[in-house]
């Protein structure tokens, strides 16, 4: 690459940190959550929700479970306040839900806020103001003081409007860019605030601790959260929050580590959507809690539906490998991975064992609203015997032999392979009805009588090359005297191999389906299977269909 050297860390590293978060192997509880999709992913969009699509959205977001819900910022817009007086004076917030919005540090925009939310039961007032050096020396050239005044008298500001309120009102403040921020100075500007704020038992501050723009790897951000964490006044009055972006990719992981290294709450949006690379991925989040056996107080398990709407109103799209959320991420193409889960779910069916530990899957699809039959087990060139006898078997009820999978996957993937295409379940099962079941032609058995002698005779009318034909034979069963008379007047040379037969439902009506493996004089294999209510019917049509298969 050229000009690398037009680049350098623009990161602060903690000025201490025991790390002590790195001997913690997993998140054991749920934080709490704060959706910024209304916010936050809303600016981000190229065409911004309207009225009714906010206030759907809105609705979708207390049913997934959001106590905390970042609804707008007021002053902004005709749009934003109207929004916000909407979901008031309708009465749309529950009791239990808390909305939250944003104001900068500035008079008009801050009675302007507090003045949307007349009326509202509780809300959180979220002040910010940006403290990087980059903005310091870039965008205000001012010195540090400066910046500290613009959030003590925003501080100083916002509790002198809550007092002309009887609501609930909390506050949050964020030094924005903080990942920018050299952490002495973002401590002593969030201390200066708290001093105003002054938070109790009853009357907690956020303090967020936003990753504006993504400057390090993640074990960095946790540092300086873990720092912020042990040096901030009123600690144990103090909600420390993580609003992460995702511009080098690692939104999820800096997440999970500040909040193994002490955070207590998280912003983040539906799916990832925000500005630049996007918010941290709440899903992701909830469901890798989830996958390890915590519960993320959170209900994710209705995904399709919950991104049929989020497409809808956001015109966003959701990537087909998004974690959890993509149509494709519980798909198995691969022929040993499908063979590993068709396996490890009939592990499971025999109750092997309580947790959920089939192969290639982190959690159970159907948890989130997905089907195995389609979002599973999905058919290419690239498939197994595995996964086409999983579905062949799950879908239709066809418990196909070992050996006969392999065939019948041969088949299906060099189908899938000439036409350079997916195939569907429907495909898959046609072209194994055609080519396997109940073929009569050249040869037909068209009718069979058996009688007990020195074993058992059977006298069987014959359509073979469209000559009709009658024999009769032996043998030590009722198939193997048929297979006997059907070679003494075709003058064919096959051995039967493999016979097996179940039922193909449930229920006194229940059909037979018989599987027939022969060899020809030279010990080449060919399958058929047969279907009929009747048993012996049936393994007649699956030998049938196999000496057609050998005959063409």
């Amino acid at each position: 690459m050229k000009n690398v050297s037009k680049y350098t860390r623009q990161f602060f590293e903690a000025p201490k940190s025991s790390m002590s978060w790195t001997k913690k192997a997993y998140i054991d509880k749920a934080p709490q959550w704060c959706s910024v999709d209304l916010r936050d992913g809303n600016q981000a969009l190229i065409i911004p929700m309207s009225l009714g699509e906010k206030l759907e959205f809105f609705k979708k977001l207390v049913d997934i479970g959001f106590k905390e819900i970042e609804i707008g910022f007021p002053a902004a817009s005709e749009t934003e306040y109207d929004f916000c007086r909407t979901l008031i004076e309708e009465n749309l917030i529950p009791d239990d839900v808390t909305i939250q919005v944003l104001t900068q540090s500035r008079e008009h925009i801050i009675e302007k806020t507090f003045e949307a939310l007349r009326g509202c039961k509780n809300a959180i007032v979220h002040l910010y103001n940006s403290t990087s050096l980059a903005q310091r020396e870039q965008v205000f050239r001012k010195p540090k003081e400066e910046i500290i005044d613009i959030a003590v008298s925003g501080a100083k500001l916002c509790k002198e409007y809550r007092a002309r309120y009887e609501s609930n009102f909390k506050f949050e403040y964020s030094p924005e860019s903080f990942t920018g921020t050299e952490p002495e100075f973002a401590l002593e500007i969030c201390n200066a605030v708290l001093d105003v704020w002054q938070p109790t038992p009853e009357d907690k501050v956020i303090i967020n601790l936003p990753v504006t723009v993504q400057l390090s790897m993640p074990h960095v951000y946790a540092n300086q959260v873990e720092y912020m964490c042990e040096n901030l006044k009123y600690r144990e009055n103090v909600v420390v929050s993580l609003h992460p972006h995702n511009d080098r990719g690692c939104a999820v992981a800096d997440t999970e580590m500040g909040l193994l290294a002490g955070a207590d709450r998280v912003e983040g949006t539906l799916f990832g959507n925000g500005e630049r690379t996007g918010n941290v991925d709440i899903i992701t989040l909830a469901l890798n809690m989830y996958s390890q056996g915590v519960d993320p107080q959170l209900d994710f398990g209705d995904i399709p539906s919950i991104t049929e709407l989020y497409t809808r109103v956001t015109r966003m799209t959701v990537n087909d490998r998004q974690p959890y959320s993509g149509k494709l991420v519980f798909a198995a193409f691969s022929g040993s991975h499908q063979d590993a889960i068709a396996k490890g779910m009939k592990w499971r069916e025999e109750g092997h064992t309580q947790h959920w530990t089939v192969p290639y899957l982190p959690i159970d699809p159907t948890d989130v609203g997905r089907e195995y039959e389609a979002d599973v087990i999905r058919i290419n060139s690239q498939s197994g015997k595995g996964g086409i006898g999983y579905i062949l078997e799950t879908r239709f009820g066809y418990d196909l032999p070992k050996k006969m999978r392999e065939s019948v996957g041969y088949l299906v993937k060099g189908v899938s392979d000439h036409k350079h295409k997916e195939l569907l379940p429907d495909e898959v099962y046609e072209i194994f009805r055609t080519h396997y079941v109940d073929i009569e032609s050249p040869l037909n058995v068209t009718a069979a009588h058996f009688v007990q002698n020195d074993g058992i005779e059977a006298k069987i009318d014959v359509v073979y090359n469209e000559k009709k034909l009658f024999a009769a034979n032996s043998g030590n069963g009722r198939l193997d005297a048929v297979s006997n008379a059907v070679r003494s007047c075709t003058g064919l040379e096959y051995s039967i191999n493999t016979y097996t037969e179940h039922a193909l439902d449930v229920g006194s009506a229940s059909k037979a389906v018989s599987y027939v493996e022969i060899l020809d004089k030279n010990g080449t294999s060919f399958w058929g299977t047969g279907i009929d209510t009747d048993i012996i019917k049936s393994s007649i049509k699956a030998l049938v269909s196999a000496v057609n298969n050998m005959l063409k």
